[in-house]
């Protein structure tokens, strides 16, 4: 699992192009089981990718094209931002019926 936090700039040209066209790469990638994404009106925004193994998620963060997006994104884009990768050890849920 991959916890990804930002805090974006105001400049955002690209951005949103970038972050679709990089959401359909990796669910195209073998180990990828998904994404949950928040984001408030003042700018911050918590993205977390789940893999299925630390392998699925090396194989990402070494893709050319995401490489590319990381230099822009700390060029333009993010103000700051934090990265955590960690290993899940239980997951539940609840859907109110």
């Amino acid at each position: 699992m991959a916890v990804f936090t930002t805090v974006r700039t105001q400049v955002q040209s690209g951005f949103s192009e970038t972050d679709a066209h990089l959401e359909e790469l990796v669910k195209n990638l073998p180990g990828y089981l998904g994404m949950d994404h928040a984001q408030t009106p003042g700018g911050l925004g918590i993205t977390v990718s789940y893999f299925r193994d630390a392998d699925a998620l090396r194989q990402w963060r070494t893709t050319a094209e995401h490489r590319a997006a990381q230099k822009r994104g700390r060029a333009d884009w993010y103000e700051s931002y934090t990265l955590h990768v960690a290993k899940v050890e239980r997951s539940r849920g609840f859907t109110r019926p």
